[in-house]
């Protein structure tokens, strides 16, 4: 099934709830550090309440070393960002695509950019700048285990 990448995430509140749908999902997320707090913070604890324990967390200590593990794991990168004008919803999904979302301050770096496999966005009305990072996993997420037909069983029947 795709997984979820974040990139260097800033708030915990937005890491627990991708890790509590994650769990619910029957995901992976990869969270490349460093992040912008203690992975042990209240806050993020708070936000995925008793999912924690069941949610797969995929540490990578840089990008580098993130995008080594991907390559020799031959998997398509598919970056969640604001600059592209590609809709989420004008790609096909492969079950084993990575969905990357950048920092919620900044977003993602331009070395990011340059190795993502492809650049989707969620169009939105004029004059907002973009949608919350946990919103924004879990849309694109649910067209690709849409089209990859990712759901578990046990949420099919």
């Amino acid at each position: 099934m795709p997984d979820l990448v974040l990139y260097q995430p800033d708030i915990p509140q937005n890491t627990g709830t991708i890790l509590r749908m994650a769990a619910c999902m029957g995901i992976t997320v990869h969270l490349i550090e460093p992040a912008g707090f203690p992975l042990s913070d209240s806050a993020l604890k708070r936000a995925g309440m008793d999912y924690l324990e069941r949610a797969a967390l995929q540490k990578h200590v840089t990008f580098e070393a993130f995008e080594d593990w991907r390559e020799s794991e031959q998997r398509r990168l598919i970056l969640l960002t604001t600059k592209s004008a590609k809709p989420y919803t004008n790609v096909t999904y492969l079950p084993n695509d990575l969905l990357i979302l950048g920092r919620e301050s900044v977003g993602a770096p331009q070395s990011v950019h340059d190795k993502a496999d492809e650049r989707v966005t969620i169009p939105m009305v004029e004059g907002v700048r973009s949608l919350n990072v946990a919103i924004s996993a879990g849309m694109v997420l649910g067209e690709a285990l849409r089209q990859t037909n990712g759901f578990s069983p046990r949420l099919n029947g």
